[in-house]
Order: structure tokens, then C-alpha cells, then sequence
């Protein structure tokens, strides 16, 4: 049985690129009698709001969507991302990067790096902590300095003793589909976890995917990157891997992707204007 997905943030309201990748996830698991769930990604407590979230639900549901309950929200789970963070750090995978966005922007701007690296990681991290001794992690950690927990790519790709692929079954723009072979490397040391955020998005998406049994991850193409390192932590946490199907994006007349900024494009905004569910569909190619 097919079980998919939809994972906004409650930042802000939906806007048509959100309705567009709802619809995909729900179309496919109604064309084979599967499963569809919400879930609210509200890990940033700081900036997730219960308007937002209510909003969001009453878009959804004016737009035709259901979904099974209960919704599952990051900020009653804490204690699964702990665990799974627990269990890299159990096997050395992890290191703490005292690291500002600052510093490392000067760093590769000094050593001339190109900051090729997804949306969801601001840039390739140069490794500066990576190779800090203990006594002086400890002494820092001890004085209070502020500090992140990255991932050990090359030391977790190291560990594992078979190359890792996943199932794209969508059509991005760059022309992956079929069997993909995962390169992390590309993405970096990412951030898994900070003081104020107790989980990264790739982590939690992980842990989350698996606990809720879904099977087929539908979303943006912008996001195709951030399957290198997920399916890296599946492997490594022993989780399942879903199949993926990244789509095309919704863009702007000026071919930019919608941002909760974009009142205009706001589904409650074209509701108010008297738009109707079939023109919404009609709006994003559906």
C-alpha cells in the first residue's frame, strides 16, 4: 500500500506551490487506494505558530484534502530525535562545530571553495571542527561556547560496507529518474543538531518518514540534494527507505519559487478573491 505525505511548517499560509505538492501526495495515494497523512514540521518552535497551523488545515480541507489522524507534529517528538541522535553519537558520527555562519563563510571565501550545496545546508561546511581534539572540544563545550552537532559524512560513509541508491520516480528538470546513487559527500557535514533546535530538518524527516510507514515521498525538486544525506542516516539508523518522486516547482511570473511572503499567491488570498478548488488545481497545471 502506497502511504504518502504532505509536511508543511506552520510559518506562514499556504501559498499555491504548498497546494500543488499537496495535491501530488494526495492524488497519488487516492489513484491506489493508499494512505495519505499530514504532518506539521513545527520543530522551530520559534517560529511556528498555532494560527499558522489551524490555517493551514482549513486550506486543505477547503481545497478537498483529508487526511488520517492523529497529525503528527515534531514538537511532541522530541524524544525520537534524541534517541536517533543518541545512536550516532554512540558510534562516533558525530562531532560539535562551535562555528558561526560567519566563520565559515570567511573560510571558504580563504580557501576559495565553492559553496555548492543544497538550500538546506547554506554551504559545503570546510570540516574546521572536524578534526579539533578532545580536550579542546571539551574545553569549549565547558566554557559554554554555543554549538552545533554535525554529521561525520566521510566517517559515516566509511562505516558502511555497500554503496547506497534510492528509487526517483519523479521528473526533475535535471532529468533523474530510476535507480540514483547516493553521493553525500556532495552535500557536506551537515547540521544534525543545534542548542535551540533540538533536530535538523534531515534528520527529523528521517525519523519521521519511518515512524509514520511512508512509502512514497513526493516534493519539490529543489529538495532531490537532501535525499543524499537522508538516505545516508536511513542506512545508518537501519530505517526503511521510501521511494521519491521529486516534482517540478510552482514559480512566479518572475520564475522565482512562492515564498510564504507572496500574499498574492496565498490560498487564502485567492479564496477571498473568489477563487474555487478547480481553479486552484487549474492555477498550478493539475
Amino acid at each position: 500500500m502506497i502511504v504518502t505525505r504532505f509536511a508543511p511548517s506552520p510559518t506562514g499560509f499556504l501559498h499555491l506551490g504548498h497546494a500543488y505538492a499537496a495535491f501530488v501526495a494526495f492524488d497519488a495515494a487516492r489513484a491506489s487506494n493508499g494512505r495519505f497523512l499530514l504532518r506539521m514540521e513545527d520543530i522551530d518552535t520559534a517560529r511556528c505558530r498555532p494560527e499558522y497551523e489551524a490555517a493551514i488545515m482549513d486550506d486543505l480541507r477547503w481545497l478537498g484534502i483529508e487526511w488520517e489522524e492523529p497529525v503528527r507534529r515534531q514538537s511532541e517528538h522530541f524524544g525520537d530525535y534524541a534517541a536517533a541522535l543518541q545512536r550516532l553519537d554512540a558510534r562516533g558520527l558525530l562531532y560539535p562545530c562551535f562555528c558561526t555562519r560567519k566563520e565559515i563563510a570567511e573560510e571558504i571565501a580563504r580557501a576559495g571553495i565553492a559553496p555548492q550545496a543544497s538550500e538546506l545546508s547554506e554551504a559545503l561546511y570546510p570540516g574546521t571542527c572536524r578534526a579539533l581534539p578532545d580536550p579542546e572540544r571539551a574545553r569549549r563545550i565547558a566554557a559554554g561556547t554555543p554549538y552545533a552537532l554535525r554529521l561525520d559524512v566521510t566517517k559515516a560513509v566509511g562505516v558502511l560496507s555497500r554503496k547506497l541508491t534510492f528509487e526517483e520516480r519523479g521528473r526533475c528538470t535535471q532529468g533523474e529518474t530510476g535507480v540514483q546513487t547516493v553521493t553525500p559527500e556532495l552535500i557536506g557535514d551537515v547540521v544534525l543538531a543545534r542548542k535551540e533546535l533540538p533536530a535538523s530538518y534531515h534528520l527529523a524527516v528521517v525519523v519521521d518518514d519511518a515512524l509514520q510507514g511512508v512509502t512514497l515521498v513526493t516534493r519539490g525538486e529543489d529538495l532531490f540534494p537532501a535525499t543524499f544525506i537522508q538516505r545516508l542516516l536511513q542506512a545508518l539508523l537501519d530505517l526503511p527507505t521510501p521511494v521519491y518522486a521529486h516534482h517540478r516547482l510552482i514559480l512566479d511570473k518572475d520564475g522565482r519559487k512562492f515564498s510564504k511572503r507572496d500574499r498574492a499567491a496565498t490560498v487564502l488570498s485567492l479564496r477571498q478573491a473568489g477563487a474555487s478548488p478547480d481553479d486552484i488545481r487549474a492555477m498550478v497545471g493539475l
